[in-house]
């Protein structure tokens, strides 16, 4: 992969419908301003996890990065959990995510079957990823491309007519900025903005793609660091761009997730090609998640095995370099989890949802902790900070900004009602992962004491 590559990797695991379908429910929940806060909080929390994967990356670039550093800097079962979470996370997606798509497409055939569709956009998806890992990242790297466009196009279009250039429905004259005060700073009150951070950091789940390409990008020392430091801008270009534009455009009162606040913006000025425009990007949003989530699930099968952790049948390539094996065993999970919304939406389903909702929070938690023992070691060695390619600024106070923040999401789901689930269901299944991973372990050694025994 080249750095235009990543670039659009990172971008394309990180905007998806969270911005363009469910960003006007989180308007109506926390208020206009509420909602650039606590973007802009989750933005800077994002950026200072990729600030320790950076250093971690450049240093030790490998594909599945992030589960190999919790294992050699924090514990081999810390390692094996974070993989199956990661793994996890990016499965259950890809069910949501081909369900999303189908039906999508039912707004142009509207007598067509959801599952038809898509059946057609998994083998495409899989198409993708099995081919080669230049034909993923060519792929990927047109569709973030819409994506992109599409929201540069919003916040422009947005801004002409916040300034009254271009006419809205509803304002006269412009509009300016009084939505995001005539009802007070905070008209859900300031606890709106907590509430809402538990959701944020999900949205920006994605940008760690970076960590998992590693092993396959080119001149990592160059292409890893460069796509780290224009994360934080184009958080809040992307994010909180266009989340500033409906805030200011829609009253926070009739946000919501009836309809996508993308189309209410443009509807609102006018524009009468709004709802097929944003229902083809919203489409090409899901078909790129699901492109770099069978990707990252595929790399952190292929990372298990390769470090020994499961079985090696899954370290197999083909000619072209892509782990077929560890593909189709993504693939398989993404299936299952497609059934089980439909055959158990408020049993399995909502557990299997529940767990890969806070998987990525403890992932961040994990990469934070591991750079701080990773410089702890690197200068326990004898050697230097300025020996590394990629240096982590503000060290150790960044590392730990990370981790307590990944940490506060995860303990303020306590306080909402609506999430507090999630949690209960997370902390059992992480301590399943270390059980399974001790008994495996331990068998083996058994195994080879026996071995010995023989011998």
């Amino acid at each position: 992969m080249e750095s235009r590559h990543l670039l659009m990797i990172s971008l394309g695991g990180v905007i998806g419908t969270g911005l363009f379908l469910s960003s006007g429910y989180t308007i109506h929940q926390a208020g206009p301003l509420g909602t650039i806060i606590a973007y802009f909080i989750g933005a800077v929390i994002v950026y200072t996890v990729m600030l320790c994967l950076g250093e971690l990356a450049v240093a030790m670039p490998q594909t599945g990065s992030f589960h190999v550093y919790a294992e050699k800097f924090i514990g081999p079962g810390t390692g094996f959990t974070v993989a199956i979470l990661y793994w996890f996370t990016w499965t259950i997606a890809l069910g949501s995510e081909f369900t999303a798509a189908g039906l999508i497409m039912r707004n142009w055939f509207p007598h067509s079957p959801t599952w038809l569709w898509s059946l057609l956009f998994m083998v495409i998806i899989f198409t993708s990823n099995a081919l080669s890992v230049r034909f993923f990242a060519e792929a990927e790297f047109y569709f973030a491309s819409i994506k992109v466009l599409a929201i540069i196009f919003f916040i422009v279009v947005g801004s002409l007519a916040i300034f009254g250039i271009l006419p809205v429905k509803g304002y006269h004259p412009e509009p300016l900025f009084h939505n995001l005060y005539q009802n007070g700073w905070f008209p859900t009150g300031f606890k709106g903005v907590f509430t809402t951070m538990l959701t944020v950091n999900f949205a920006f789940s994605g940008t760690e793609l970076i960590g998992v390409t590693a092993g396959e990008v080119k001149d990592p020392v160059h292409t890893i660091p460069k796509a780290i430091h224009t994360t934080l801008w184009r958080l809040i270009i992307f994010f909180i761009g266009s989340i500033a534009v409906m805030a200011t455009l829609i009253p926070w009162k009739k946000a919501g997730v009836v309809e996508s606040p993308f189309v209410l913006v443009f509807k609102s000025i006018g524009l009468p090609f709004a709802g097929n425009l944003m229902n083809f990007v919203i489409l090409t949003a899901i078909l790129s998640a699901a492109n770099s989530g069978l990707y990252a699930s595929t790399r952190m099968l292929w990372s298990l095995a390769n470090e020994g952790m499961i079985s090696p049948i899954f370290v197999k390539l083909t000619k072209n370099g892509v782990p077929l094996i560890a593909l189709i065993a993504s693939m398989l999970g993404g299936v299952f989890a497609l059934l089980s919304s439909v055959v158990a939406a408020s049993t399995v389903y909502l557990v299997l949802v529940s767990i890969s909702g806070l998987a990525v929070v403890f992932v961040w938690m994990a990469i934070a902790l591991a750079e701080i023992n990773f410089r702890k070691q690197w200068l326990k060695a004898g050697k230097k900070v300025k020996d590394l390619a990629f240096v982590t600024p503000l060290y150790p106070l960044v590392p730990i900004v990370a981790f307590t923040a990944s940490l506060l999401s995860c303990v303020l789901i306590v306080f909402d009602p609506t999430q507090r689930p999630a949690l209960f269901y997370m902390i059992p299944f992480v301590i399943g992962c270390y059980i399974i991973y001790y008994l495996k372990s331990n068998f083996n050694h058994f195994k080879a004491y026996l071995k010995g025994e023989r011998k």
